[in-house]
């Protein structure tokens, strides 16, 4: 089976998002994490909301309707309200080499979700790929020294965090079907004004603008544009999947660092490179197919004419693919290979 595109845009959204971290560091200390956090998100809800505008020469519709919108809503509130002041509350009483350590959580209850609850199918070489980055994860992130356990409120609030934001990519998966810079960029837009909220609430003073500056254009590049690719990925790979791929992000964020900041390479760094790359390389070479039937759905996104589209239009059309508009799909049953895209998620 041919690796999609989609799997390079997952890789693509770790790179972006992990590749945001040294340059994160670089801007610790010139403000309070929390006005941090908050100019990042609305780096990128701005910088998306604009895009899309521009893009489409005006406002433009989302592409979500009747559900989808309380699906949305709730992965906002979970991933972009919650999630974040969870992380925030867990650290202020949590070690840094514990709180690392925590967040290679949401990798595992994402996929754990994915399968157990949203009944996503995953075989027996996923699973152990899925394992294998996990475990790289875990490498990357183990202190060095003997760090001091944090108090259990904060964490279980990190914990907690990892949970909502789990619970965030299961639903977004829901949505992806729907236009990703608006499905972005409404998340940012939440996330940067909540946690902004919260900074400016307990007291914390803005920075200067040239700083403020950066600091969202960081954020448009390694979370918005990140989350536009990761939610392009979850429309044709499923949860699970674009989840392990994801999980490289701390690899790349460490291999940056040392590039650009002079850090050592510890053991643990080669033996993560060792253990993603393995993991990684079940899921590129994964091969699954298999007879199954498509029932009869109606929904919006953007397609070109293949075997699962194949549908006359109610309204002149200029020949251009790939182009979006509301389609209807009948009633199919084959077998090809396939992933557990938009169009493919029946049980097993």
């Amino acid at each position: 089976m041919k690796t999609p595109a989609a799997v390079w845009l997952a890789l693509l959204a770790a790179a972006l998002f992990g590749g945001s971290t040294p340059f994160v560091k670089l801007l610790i200390g010139e403000t309070s994490p929390l006005v941090l956090a908050g100019l990042l998100y609305l780096g990128s809800g701005l910088g998306l909301a604009l895009t899309r505008l521009l893009r489409g020469r005006g406002w433009q519709p989302s592409g979500l309707s009747g559900s989808g919108w309380l699906w949305f809503a709730v992965a906002i509130g979970f991933g972009g309200v919650l999630g974040p002041f969870l992380l925030v509350l867990g650290l202020t009483s949590t070690g840094a080499g514990t709180a690392s350590l925590l967040l290679n959580l949401e990798a595992v209850l994402t996929a754990s979700l994915a399968w157990v609850v949203f009944k996503e199918h995953a075989d027996r070489r996923i699973v152990a790929g899925m394992a294998l980055i996990v475990a790289g994860g875990v490498a990357l992130s183990w202190p060095s020294g003997g760090t001091a356990v944090g108090e259990l409120s904060g964490t279980l609030a990190i914990m907690g965090a990892c949970l909502c934001w789990a619970i965030d990519n299961n639903l977004t998966r829901k949505v992806s079907a729907s236009d990703a810079l608006f499905i972005a960029g409404v998340k940012g837009l939440v996330a940067g004004a909540v946690n902004l909220g919260l900074a400016l609430g307990l007291g914390h003073s803005w920075p200067a603008w040239p700083m403020a500056g950066t600091t969202m254009l960081v954020g448009l590049l390694g979370y918005g544009l990140s989350l536009v690719f990761f939610v392009r990925a979850l429309r044709d790979l499923g949860t699970s999947r674009t989840g392990a791929y994801f999980s490289t992000a701390p690899f790349v964020g460490a291999a940056l660092s040392i590039l650009l900041l002079g850090e050592s390479t510890p053991p643990p760094f080669w033996v993560a490179a060792v253990l993603m790359g393995l993991g990684v390389w079940l899921h590129l070479s994964e091969l699954h197919g298999h007879e199954h039937t498509h029932e009869s759905q109606m929904h919006s996104h953007e397609h070109t004419h293949d075997e699962h589209h194949q549908h006359v239009h109610d309204f002149p059309w200029d020949g251009q693919e790939p182009h979006s508009h509301p389609h209807s799909h009948a009633p199919i049953q084959h077998s090809h290979g396939h992933f557990p895209d938009i169009h493919h998620r029946h049980r097993h």
